[in-house]
């Protein structure tokens, strides 16, 4: 009796020792930068080939493969005993029809795994074995447990330099590197952890505008209730094809996108999808989530924002210092001109956390209206103003009123719409921005003067409310510090769509507002219904 053909071809394409063949069977979940695979307990492959629920498995067609997490199910209505069951981001790698006869077989053991069990057992680890793992991770042989133990245990036991530089470099090296044949390629990033600080959405129009080079690929959110590409998704598209980048960038100086379609840095994206449940963000970690994206993007110089406050992620100048002699060391091996910019992280910057609500105050910002967070243009100018001095011809101390002139006179406004409209503008009305429905104040519980803005629990607040999944959600503040309150005073309002989001942060208002004032004994806020 002759081979199944899928099969045979299978077997005489990969070599691999034993493949069955299953039809293929589209599963509408979304199972976030994981490939899962479904079998029916009673399937006669899943059977006879010894799989385990949770192991790796190979699934190939028409020449392609990957590897997909194993899920076994009881419901026929699910996968049928003679399907296989792909979940959404492993049927559009695959890119074959539903019904398609798909050979399924065992995953070989990531040649890695030694590597990552060294890792964990406190070992360092050499150049080689961070691209090893790096490359198994890009090729999706790592499980979401196995991804976990990796992040863990470089969170656990600290990276030393020289093993950040080992993983930055092999990060850099997973997906494609940009060149952009200019030699002054400037960007800025900002380590996060202050709500509201989306000065990334000002400096590139401003130094774009002076005609510096900014191809500003960002990440989403991880920890905080917004990232600047969930911001810049409320103006603008994020997510697009890397010749179309490429196309904007060239044509206007700069471009506000997601890095994650690009495959700039691919591993990144993939470890931020594991450490952002686990709110993980170590500083090896960090630096190299950081700097291999700067560059795979092409960047020659970046601007680094390390904010510094009590509630922040960097709370002392000790700190800070080790923080930047880390960033340098591994600049400098990658051949990368970096300047450190520590700056003030004692309170949220701007007035709205979260996408709609940040996107409204950087347009405030670039239109010069009167209602324009203070703090939110000064920071972007000076940020602004060391990015234009990266350029030979301007003198130290002379970018920040390059910086201000062009937002003064409306040409960083000019190049934001063009750079939007490049993107795919969405409609935006920064005057009436559409907002949650369901609403809610938190008063001052006393009288006196705000001493304190905890960045945490307002991000926690911010978050709880919906954002950044849902855009319309967040946190407007109405007070900073050094601002005086009477009691009930409006300190801020949370926005909302979901009554179990707005529950949530209600609670977690109740808890702690987040602001403590002078002379008040600290209690929970008062509530009234926006």
């Amino acid at each position: 009796m002759s081979p199944d053909p899928c099969v045979a071809s299978e077997l005489a394409s990969t070599g691999a020792a034993t493949t069955s063949c299953l039809a293929l069977r589209r599963v509408a979940i979304d199972t976030w930068r994981e490939n899962v695979a479904y079998l029916h307990r009673d399937c006669a492959v899943y059977r006879a080939e010894g799989f385990q629920a949770l192991s790796k498995i190979e699934v190939r067609a028409n020449g392609r493969r990957i590897l997909a997490t194993l899920n076994v199910v009881d419901d026929e209505a699910l996968v049928a005993q003679h399907e296989i069951g792909l979940s959404e981001d492993a049927f559009a790698q695959l890119g074959v029809q539903e019904g398609h006869s798909i050979a399924v077989a065992q995953a070989e053991r990531p040649a890695s795994m030694d590597a990552l069990f060294r890792k964990l057992a406190g070992e360092r680890l050499q150049r080689e074995d961070f691209r090893a793992i790096i490359h198994d991770i890009v090729d999706k042989r790592y499980s979401k447990i196995e991804l976990t133990a990796f992040v863990v245990g470089c969170a656990r036991d600290e990276l030393d330099r020289e093993e950040v530089y080992f993983l930055t470099d092999a990060m850099a090296a997973s997906g494609q590197r940009l060149d952009w044949h200019e030699p002054l390629v400037v960007d800025k990033h900002c380590i996060g952890g202050i709500p509201g600080n989306r000065t990334s959405m000002l400096v590139v129009p401003i130094v774009a505008a002076h005609g510096l080079l900014c191809p500003k690929t960002s990440s989403r959110a991880i920890t905080s209730p917004s990232g600047t590409a969930d911001t810049m998704e409320v103006l603008a598209e994020v997510e697009l094809p890397l010749p179309r980048l490429q196309d904007i960038v060239r044509e206007h100086r700069g471009c506000l996108v997601w890095g994650g379609t690009a495959q700039l840095s691919p591993a990144d994206d993939v470890l931020i999808s594991v450490e952002r449940p686990l709110s993980i963000d170590s500083p090896g970690q960090m630096v190299a989530s950081i700097l291999s994206k700067k560059l795979a993007a092409g960047s020659t110089h970046l601007l680094l924002d390390i904010p510094l406050g009590p509630t922040a992620k960097v709370r002392s100048m000790p700190e800070a210092q080790r923080l930047r002699r880390l960033f340098e060391y591994v600049a400098r091996r990658l051949g990368l001109v970096l300047d450190v910019v520590i700056t003030d992280g004692s309170q949220p910057v701007g007035q709205g956390v979260g996408p709609v609500l940040e996107a409204r105050d950087v347009m405030r910002v670039l239109h010069n209206d009167p209602l324009a967070p203070h703090d939110l243009r000064e920071k972007a100018l000076r940020l602004a103003g060391r990015m234009i001095e990266f350029h030979p011809d301007v003198r130290g101390g002379a970018g920040y009123a390059i910086a201000r002139d062009i937002l003064d006179s409306g040409r960083a406004l000019a190049r934001m719409q063009a750079i939007m409209e490049a993107q795919g503008a969405h409609s935006f009305d920064a005057a009436h921005p559409p907002l949650g429905q369901l609403s809610f104040e938190v008063g001052a519980p006393a009288a006196g003067v705000v001493v304190g803005i905890d960045n945490l629990q307002i991000a926690r607040i911010a978050r709880l409310a919906g954002a950044p999944t849902v855009q319309v959600a967040g946190v407007d503040l109405l007070c900073k510090l050094g601002d005086a309150v009477a009691p009930g005073t409006p300190l801020y309002r949370v926005y909302a769509s979901f009554p179990a989001d707005l529950e949530f942060a209600r609670q977690a208002c109740t808890r702690a507002s987040g602001y403590r004032i002078d002379g008040a004994v600290p209690a929970g806020a008062s509530l009234e219904e926006g």
